[in-house]
């Protein structure tokens, strides 16, 4: 059971840092982007092509897989995204699943439809015990490194002049501008930043998750489920969201396999019918 539940928690801290970047756009920019997962699946795929066929070290391909994916992201933001900034949710709904579909396609193209998965360092293969517990390796080290992410997003959103910022800017851009923030700059490092984190979660799971051309479309219900169960007022309410999301449907295909994801939606509903605006969402007023 104890180790189901460590299975579970990395698991759902995975889930957060391939979700967080929607929750934030979602939540502080009022956009919903569901090309999210593509943007994963570039970072999966970018360490993949460095580890496995130019023999990069996996350590090094992380961060790259971030940088990279990040300025991918900045790139469509600043050129296709911004014009549908204003335009109404099913207009950005509409946008951005065609932007998944495109690049299903560009990635079965290119890179083939088989599942792939990313070589990673003979010492975080395997498990080993503590008081009893199996302790994989390389999911510790997913919750050490999504647990490092998760502290640091929330400190940037909370405690500094730029979230102070961020936040500005998408209560009242116009006023924002007329205190000198740079509205279009705030928008296109948030949306930079979201769109790395979701790289290298893509990165990170691909050893788990496996990879292949339609991880966005199999994935993408996961990341709105954790946004919408934890709700978007912050990032505490889609990181519980994820860990409770994880452990349930690690539990559930372990003890009840033939419900497959059935314990998550039913977890999803409760939530929604209790809960209607999340987890952690902000009274009425306030």
């Amino acid at each position: 059971m104890l180790t189901i539940l460590f299975d579970g928690i990395a698991y759902g801290m995975l889930l957060f840092v391939l979700a967080c970047g929607l929750s934030v756009t979602l939540g502080l920019m009022n956009f919903v982007n569901l090309a999210h997962g593509s943007f994963a699946m570039a970072g999966g795929y970018i360490t993949l092509v460095l580890v496995n066929r130019a023999g990069l070290p996996f350590f090094a391909g992380l961060p790259i897989a971030f940088v990279a994916t990040a300025l991918i992201g900045a790139l469509f933001e600043r050129t296709l995204y911004v014009h549908v900034y204003s335009r109404s949710h099913l207009d950005q709904v509409l946008f951005t699943i065609g932007l998944v579909f495109m690049s299903v396609a560009a990635v079965d193209y290119v890179m083939g439809s088989q599942q792939v998965f990313i070589q990673i360092p003979s010492v975080l293969q395997g498990r080993f015990e503590i008081f009893g517990v199996g302790v994989g390796r390389y999911r510790l080290l997913i919750i050490v490194i999504c647990g490092l992410l998760t502290v640091a997003l929330q400190l940037i959103l909370s405690s500094t002049r730029f979230g102070s910022r961020l936040r500005a800017s998408v209560d009242d851009p116009r006023v924002a501008r007329g205190l000198g923030i740079n509205v279009n700059a705030v928008f296109s490092l948030t949306f930079a930043v979201g769109s790395g984190l979701a790289g290298l979660g893509g990165a990170l799971g691909a050893e788990i998750l496996g990879l292949d051309p339609t991880f966005p479309l199999k994935y993408m219900v996961y990341f709105l489920i954790v946004v919408t169960v934890g709700g978007t007022s912050s990032i505490t309410g889609p990181f519980a969201a994820s860990l409770l999301i994880g452990i349930a449907d690690v539990a559930g295909k372990y003890y009840v396999p033939k419900f497959g994801a059935f314990v998550i939606y039913t977890i999803m509903i409760i939530v929604l019918i209790l809960r209607p605006q999340g987890l952690f969402a902000r009274a009425a007023g306030k």
